[in-house]
């Protein structure tokens, strides 16, 4: 798919001779609309810096618009700022600005609607309801822009970059804040999410329901409302992503709800309310993470199934982890415990008696969230002492049978 589109790029670059219309205050051409009705299929049009008004215009025909020195498109928050509904379209250095909100309809400050091979780079969103919302579109990218949420208030505020029923999409290095949602997927399959920082969006930093067969990787989400949310999805890969400083009643590093077929590795949980809680996971793969000064490191419901939660690192944590039931047919082996007080008699690294990681007084905490008042008693240490050597309210299979003595070191 990737490939695809890189051949539609290159081809029009080659064999399209194309010409270019300059825009400014002194030019033959002075306001957008004129441009947009001059400016001929696979022409260039270079915008010199200055503010334009640009309400609700739409672009029909593959064309190159090129901002130098960020030229503002206002909106003046009449309406939509710029729609595109033409495939071949590559924007460029544009600051798009002040588009209107509403209830009713979803008012973007750049849509792009049924449309393929759109290139959108260097732009710059800023007093916008949606940012950048891509709808019923294919092989587009979306590159170093950044887009800060109108001030309208919580809810009133929409998404930074918003896709809905999209395919082989990618978004790589945005910065996104002051949003709904940083990043929204909704039906979106084959994208690639990658090196973006998410921070203090007011829901989530990223977000995404049915969306199938998508990686995210070395992104930053921090300081969001209640962090990131992934639902309803197969086949997600998650490597080397940073969820941080995501704290409240509701607020987690990560929730995955009715996932499946997905891999978690190399990811970073710091610092959250909970670093990960996962309701309806199915042969999901946890693997070289850390979960670090968390509130719980980890809470896995009963009805996850089939998972797996190898070489993860559990430093610093209140709780390491919890669960609401018995688990079935999870493995936890060869993780790093920094509670466990177990030995390693044979020098093989592993430790000789299991370990497990529910504590009683994280049990009592679930069910009675007042008795977090008691922690680090006297009375507590006594209770988890004497539930480690006489197991009966912990759950008796969530266990790791080959904990690891050492930190793994990764980076």
């Amino acid at each position: 798919m990737k490939l695809r589109c890189l051949f539609y790029t290159l081809f029009f670059s080659l064999f399209c001779k194309a010409t270019t219309v300059t825009l400014c205050k002194d030019c033959p051409v002075q306001n957008f609309k004129q441009a947009l009705q001059v400016i001929k299929p696979y022409d260039t049009l270079v915008i010199k810096k200055g503010t334009y008004t640009c309400i609700n215009e739409t672009i029909y025909k593959p064309i190159t618009i090129i901002g130098e020195s960020l030229p503002v498109l206002d909106g003046k928050q009449m309406d939509e700022i710029l729609v595109v509904m033409s495939n071949d379209v590559h924007l460029f250095g544009l600051a798009i600005a002040n588009s209107k909100c509403g209830s009713m309809k979803d008012y973007a400050g750049l849509r792009v609607f049924k449309a393929r091979n759109v290139i959108i780079e260097n732009c710059q969103l800023t007093n916008t309801f949606f940012g950048i919302y891509l709808s019923d579109s294919k092989c587009i990218t979306v590159k170093n822009c950044s887009g800060k949420g109108a001030h309208y208030g919580k809810s009133d505020t929409g998404n930074g970059i918003h896709l809905w029923k999209c395919d082989s999409i990618s978004i790589t290095g945005n910065h996104l804040e002051g949003h709904r949602d940083g990043i929204y997927l909704e039906f979106a399959k084959h994208c690639t999410i990658e090196s973006n920082l998410c921070e203090r969006n007011f829901r989530y930093g990223l977000h995404f329901m049915f969306s199938d067969n998508d990686t995210y990787s070395n992104n930053t989400f921090t300081g969001n409302g209640t962090g990131v949310a992934v639902m309803y999805s197969k086949g997600v890969h998650m490597f080397n992503n940073k969820f941080l400083n995501n704290w409240g009643d509701a607020a987690y590093g990560l929730l995955l709800k009715d996932m499946s077929n997905g891999i978690i590795k190399n990811n970073i949980f710091q610092n959250n309310t909970i670093g990960v809680t996962m309701e309806g996971g199915t042969n999901m793969r946890f693997e070289k993470n850390d979960f670090v000064q968390n509130g719980y490191g980890l809470k896995v419901m009963a009805n996850c199934r089939l998972d797996t939660f190898v070489l993860n690192n559990f430093s610093g944590n209140t709780f390491d982890a919890s669960t609401n039931g018995e688990l079935k047919e999870n493995l936890f082996e060869k993780n790093y415990w920094d509670k466990y007080e177990g030995y390693d008699l044979n020098h093989d690294a592993i430790g000789d008696i299991p370990y497990r990681p529910v504590s009683l007084y994280s049990v009592l905490v679930d069910q009675m969230p007042y008795a977090i008042m008691l922690m680090r008693s006297f009375t507590i240490d006594l209770l988890n002492k004497a539930e480690k050597n006489i197991p009966s309210i912990v759950p008796e299979t969530f266990i790791d049978n080959k904990p690891i003595m050492k930190m793994i070191k990764r980076r």
